[in-house]
């Protein structure tokens, strides 16, 4: 079921009296995330809150600003809190939804308590969890393959990776381990975000979209360039990455519109090359003139975090 940018709550029982579950103090373990303004496209979307904080170090990440500068990883609830809040939601949610765990946190940072959370998942056939991750640790969903599963790997080229993605496996071991997931037969995903215009970065973007499609098809590819919002900036000890900013947006500082439009026309191009469907190419938190300008449909979107 494809999320449209116009309509979410659709002629269901779901209505927003139901938009979070789960309180626990302060924090909802699950809520919708629908802060998007008018000018980005970005789909509302569930987040499943079960953990906070990453263990990987980028110097771009927003999380920085969320967490106001301290990302060390917190597990504040019990398996049994998420799960009653799981089943409660799924009680209440008359439409198959995704769920995404790696909003506020890197899904694959404590494999253990994951792997019981995506087997609650698989007690039921409607909804999905969605694990989002720059880890490469995913042996316990190879050794067991999930039907209610999709698994999306974030990554980039090897200049921005060695640059900023302090502590994050290497690009091309994430590969691998989204080519292992996809071998058994899991949903897969791609991100390729954030994409800085660094020195070579043509050259370099382009190897890590042929290494991608030489390893396997993913079921979709979503593309976005540096957002800086400023507590992002402010909390971020490293700002050097801020250098390429030219411009204001609703969703925080960009690189300037002609230079972005060219970066997505590149890899646009690069993956039609390689006979990847356009239609599985989406960009993440977007303005609608850019969707506009590449051809591509904001109003039936088929990015990272929805159906």
């Amino acid at each position: 079921m494809t999320l449209t940018l116009e309509s979410y709550f659709r002629k269901t029982s779901e209505t927003p009296t139901y938009r979070s579950f789960g309180d626990t103090a302060s924090h909802k373990i699950i809520a919708i995330f629908d802060k998007t303004p008018p000018s980005i496209v970005c789909p509302h979307f569930w987040e499943l809150r079960w953990a906070y904080g990453c263990p990987y170090d980028c110097a771009y990440c927003y999380l920085k600003g969320t967490f106001y500068g301290k990302k060390d990883p917190r597990f504040p609830y019990t398996i049994n809190q998420i799960e009653k809040t799981i089943n409660t939601t799924f009680q209440k949610l008359a439409d198959p939804q995704i769920f995404n765990s790696g909003e506020l946190s890197d899904s694959l940072m404590n494999p253990d308590l994951m792997t019981k959370i995506a087997d609650i998942f698989e007690n039921q056939s409607k909804h999905k969890l969605l694990i989002l991750t720059k880890s490469n640790n995913v042996d316990f969903l190879v050794k067991k393959p999930r039907k209610q599963t999709i698994v999306s790997f974030s990554l980039n080229a090897s200049t921005p990776a060695k640059l900023w993605e302090n502590r994050a496996p290497d690009p091309l071991r994430r590969i691998e381990a989204a080519k292992s997931v996809s071998d058994v037969g899991y949903e897969t995903r791609i991100r390729i975000d954030p994409i800085f215009p660094t020195d070579n970065w043509r050259d370099e973007y382009n190897d890590i979209i042929y290494a991608i499609i030489s390893a396997f098809t993913p079921d979709r590819i979503t593309l976005g360039t540096p957002r800086g919002l400023l507590k992002t900036i402010r909390f971020s000890a490293d700002t050097s990455w801020t250098k390429y900013f030219g411009e204001n947006s609703g969703w925080g500082k960009k690189i300037p519109e002609n230079l972005r439009k060219e970066i997505y026309e590149f890899h646009i191009n690069k993956l039609n090359d390689l006979s990847f469907d356009k239609s599985r190419i989406a960009l993440c938190k977007e303005t609608k003139e850019m969707w506009h300008v590449l051809g591509l449909d904001c109003t039936n979107i088929r990015c990272n975090c929805v159906w």
